[in-house]
């Protein structure tokens, strides 16, 4: 098989393509799997952060886990998974769904307030406390109720006196301050600021209580003693001038300070739980692993696609190159000489249409031929017979046999006549070929075109015995060379007259009909048989064969009529029933330029 052959070529794209979708399927769908498992981990982690938010603020706020069964059920159902809470030793706890539960080997994480999640929990101190596990520090609603009139009395005068955006804010153990990010210190103090910083009584209490844990446990490493406030802030006391004391005091007090809150807030605070959020029916996992097991089932499927599409191409272009083979056959047989080549497709596809236009063009090429031979002979003869008289009658003059009077000199011009005519036919077609038919169109008042055509071809008809005449619909108009329409209409209206017996009738008649003109020449001839209709307005071709003066013809004026209409941009046809007559229909536009 030749490598340019169509049915390889076909073969080569089609593999290439398959390859390249293939392989551009693959690509696609690791990525997209890629994507969705990182969009899906990203959800997962989103929906792990709220459930440990959520359950770390109830740990931070109860004392154990009684009373959460509703909460961890409704966070269940807002993020779509089970929930299951158990203790360090994975006894179940809480759980939002009902039924076993198979837990993995890893948690999702631990509930614990008094050591944060960073990761989950979106950012801590530094000590690791949730700040909403307040233990002691939480306010009575007396002292609560106390300190936010003095909040507001604090916060009005920021708004009234100076302008300030301020509000007043409740804080995780329920003391109010006074949020005011754009006023300083001063405007703070202007407005009795300081009396919200003095500790409530519960506040102290539990002041007293931090600083003796902390203060304990800076004296078993030795360092001096601190004072913590309510920001959790320390600041040594007058007693740790020494140097030595400071240095111990900076390395010791934050952690003092920190297993102080630890030991003071446990008891207030949820035991430590076990969380883990998995998938509920199952949570089996949506991620793809191109284990080798998989990398066979990719390679396998990628090599029957691939077999499938060969054979698919292979089977189309078989189907599609042997009917171009046969049509190649026969334009070969066609340039050979061959005028009967014809292709036996049957197919109603586009090369089933391609041959059915070939056969046709075969077929019209064919015709064309043999009017072109006739035209050829059909030359000749025409302007053989008028030379031949021409040339008879000058010998016998020249030979004294036949004297030079009016008659004969009247016959000899009758026949440069003829030769005048049949050239000044073939000229016109040659020129209507070209394309260089001039035309100088103008406004054209149509009645008087038909009357200018009944008047010249008159004396034709008296001499035929036939009546002319001619009728138009209103006044049209058209907007067309007169001289070319004249010369067309008149050679159908010689034609018809010919093709007339005696005491026949020619009629012309002119309407207007959307927009165009519309002109029928109309005869009681002998008409034309169906399969002779086609030709008419081929060249040289005529009903009668005989050649006669009368009505044989040149088989030239009404091709030229087509040519004329044609460059008016309109149409002529004809229509015949035989034995009846014939009718030809002009068609021109009547708009101007």
């Amino acid at each position: 098989m030749r490598s340019d052959s169509l049915l390889v070529r076909l073969l080569a794209v089609s593999a290439l393509v398959s390859v390249c979708s293939i392989g551009a399927t693959a690509w696609l769908t690791v990525r997209s799997t890629t994507v969705a498992i990182k969009q899906e981990e990203g959800q997962a982690l989103a929906d792990d952060a709220q459930a440990y938010r959520t359950l770390l603020g109830w740990a931070a706020t109860h004392t154990s886990w009684n009373g959460a069964q509703d909460t961890v059920t409704r966070l269940a159902r807002q993020i779509g998974h089970r929930i299951t809470l158990t203790t360090e030793d994975r006894r179940v706890v809480l759980d939002s769904d009902r039924g076993s539960v198979t837990l993995p080997a890893k948690p999702t994480a631990v509930i614990e307030p008094l050591a944060v999640d960073t990761a989950l929990a979106g950012g801590s101190s530094a000590d690791r406390i949730d700040p909403r596990a307040v233990g002691p520090f939480r306010l009575p609603r007396s002292e609560r109720t106390r300190l936010r009139a003095v909040a507001e009395q604090h916060a009005d005068c920021l708004r009234t006196s100076f302008g300030a955006a301020a509000r007043v804010v409740d804080g995780p153990s329920g003391r109010p301050y006074v949020d005011a990010p754009t006023v300083d210190t001063t405007l703070m103090a202007r407005c009795g600021g300081t009396a919200l910083d003095t500790p409530t009584p519960t506040e102290a209490k539990a002041l007293r209580q931090l600083n003796d844990l902390v203060n304990t446990c800076m004296a078993h490493r030795g360092a001096p003693e601190v004072q913590v406030g309510l920001d959790f802030t320390w600041a040594p006391l007058p007693s740790a001038a020494d140097p030595r004391g400071t240095a111990d005091l900076v390395s010791s007090a934050p952690a003092c300070l920190s297993s102080g809150r630890h030991e003071q807030l446990a008891p207030y605070v949820a035991p430590s739980a076990l969380l883990f959020v998995s998938s509920r029916g199952g949570g089996a996992s949506t991620i793809f692993d191109l284990s080798p097991g998989n990398q066979i089932r990719i390679a396998g499927v990628a090599a029957l696609v691939l077999l499938i599409t060969v054979t698919a191409t292979v089977a189309a272009g078989v189907r599609l190159v042997r009917p171009l083979r046969a049509l190649t056959s026969a334009v070969r047989r066609m340039e050979a000489g061959d005028g009967t080549a014809r292709v036996d497709v049957r197919g109603r596809d586009e090369i089933g249409r391609l041959a059915a236009a070939f056969n046709a063009m075969s077929s019209r090429r064919a015709q064309l031929e043999d009017l072109r031979k006739s035209m050829v002979s059909d030359v000749a003869h025409e302007l053989r017979t008028p030379l031949s008289n021409i040339r008879g009658w000058l010998e016998a003059t020249q030979d004294g046999i036949v004297a030079p009077d009016p008659a004969l000199v009247a016959s000899l011009l009758e026949e440069a006549a003829l030769l005048q005519h049949i050239i000044d036919d073939l000229q016109d077609l040659a020129v209507a070929d070209a394309g260089e038919l001039a035309l100088h169109k103008e406004p054209v008042h149509v009645p008087d075109v038909l009357d200018q055509v009944t008047t010249a071809q008159r004396s034709n008809a008296d001499a035929a015995g036939v009546r002319l005449t001619a009728g138009f619909d209103g006044e049209p108009e058209a907007y067309a060379d007169p001289m070319r329409l004249r010369q067309a209409i008149g050679n159908i209206v010689s034609n018809a007259v010919r093709h007339t017996p005696p005491g026949g009738e020619v009629s012309l008649r002119a309407r207007m009909t959307d927009g165009e003109l519309v002109i029928e020449v109309a005869d009681t001839g002998v008409g034309i048989a169906p399969e002779h209709l086609p030709l008419v307005f081929e060249r040289f071709w005529r009903v009668d064969k005989s050649r006669t003066r009368r009505t044989g013809g040149s088989g030239l004026g009404l091709p030229i009529v087509r040519k004329l209409v044609e460059a008016h941009g309109g149409s002529v046809s004809a229509t015949s029933t035989p034995g009846q007559g014939s009718v030809f229909t002009l068609r021109i536009p009547t708009t101007g330029p």
